[in-house]
This record gives structure tokens, C-alpha cells and sequence, in this order.
């Protein structure tokens, strides 16, 4: 079996990160590495309060593309660049290596496949994509992720959620119905 470190793709991707590899970068893609957390939900707000029946679909894709990512790590195993000696040295130990499996990279798994809901967002949807390409670039550049490991989570993220889509109505239908059982005034009234 080919290690992914062998891939010329890989051994390219990590020549490109480590020329431009800088103190102020790594701490910028640390940060955005973790601005998910915060980006996620207020996106999911943003959707809500907009009144847009996807942010039901939007928040179950976001948990089923992580816990498919997570499954299909715990699976394949295979170690972040960091975690290998003498794969990242642009860093010089500038960031710790994230503990978990690197195939596919979580952060592309969800975040990818998502991007699609925001189709009737014109503007949000190209702050999205920037945001999104940052993200990626960071996962290699930070040593958490091939760069094949990006390309694999992005190709899943999106092959579900074009799965995903083709059901959206009844998703959202399902879910706003639960809503309106539960919590009538949180329910998407159109």
C-alpha cells in the first residue's frame, strides 16, 4: 500500500505550504482552523432568522458529514503529516499536531458539502467559498492533512450532500414539524 506521503500531489502541496510558510501565517490559519466553531452557528442563525427552512438540513448535514468523517478515520487509520518525523518541518514545532487520524479531513468533510446551501446567497456564498479555501489551504499547511486527505473529505462531503439534497424538502418539513411540536414559537412559519 502506498503511503500517502509518497503522493506526488503530496510532496508538491508541502513544497508550495512550506515556501510560503511564515510566523504570522501559522498563527492566521490556527485561527481559522478553529473559527468553525463559531462561523457554524452563526451561520445556522443567519439561516434561521432569514426563515429558511434548509437550516434544518444545513445543521443535520453538518452532524452526518462529521460522524461519517469520524467513522471512515477510525477505519483507515492514517496518521497526520505531523505526526510523522520530518514531514512538516516549515512549522519547527510553531503548532502541535492535533491528536486523531488525518483520512479524510473532517474540516473538509463538513464544511465542503454545506456550501451548497447557501446557493440563493449571493454574497454570502462567495465569503463562504473564500472562508472554505482558507480552511482547506490551512489543514495542509498546518501538517493536520495531506493534501489528498482535503481533495477525499471534499468529494465525500459532497457526494452526501447531494444525497442529502434530493430528500432537503422532507427533511425540513420533518424537522420544522418537530420544532413546531416541541417549541411552536421556534418553528419556521413561511
Amino acid at each position: 500500500m502506498m503511503q500517502a506521503y509518497n503522493v506526488s500531489i503530496n510532496i508538491w502541496a508541502f513544497g508550495v505550504v512550506s515556501a510560503l510558510a511564515s510566523a504570522p501565517l501559522t498563527s492566521i490559519m490556527s485561527l481559522l482552523a478553529k473559527s468553525y466553531l463559531v462561523i457554524l452557528p452563526v451561520l445556522a442563525l443567519y439561516l434561521y432568522f432569514k426563515k429558511d427552512k434548509n437550516v434544518y438540513s444545513f445543521i443535520i448535514a453538518g452532524i452526518l458529514l462529521y460522524i461519517i468523517a469520524d467513522i471512515i478515520k477510525l477505519i483507515l487509520q492514517e496518521p497526520r503529516p505531523c505526526a510523522i518525523p520530518g514531514e512538516v518541518t516549515w512549522l519547527n514545532g510553531m503548532v502541535q499536531c492535533e491528536s486523531g487520524f488525518a483520512l479524510p479531513s473532517a474540516h473538509a468533510t463538513v464544511l465542503t458539502g454545506i456550501a451548497l446551501f447557501f446557493r440563493g446567497y449571493k454574497y454570502l456564498r462567495v465569503v463562504y467559498v473564500v472562508w472554505l479555501l482558507l480552511i482547506l489551504f490551512g489543514r495542509v499547511y498546518l501538517g493536520a492533512h495531506y493534501f489528498t486527505d482535503v481533495v477525499a473529505g471534499s468529494l465525500l462531503s459532497i457526494a452526501i450532500v447531494y444525497v442529502l439534497s434530493r430528500y432537503s424538502d422532507v427533511i425540513n418539513r420533518t424537522a420544522n414539524g418537530l420544532v413546531e411540536r416541541i417549541i411552536p414559537k421556534a418553528a419556521i412559519k413561511q
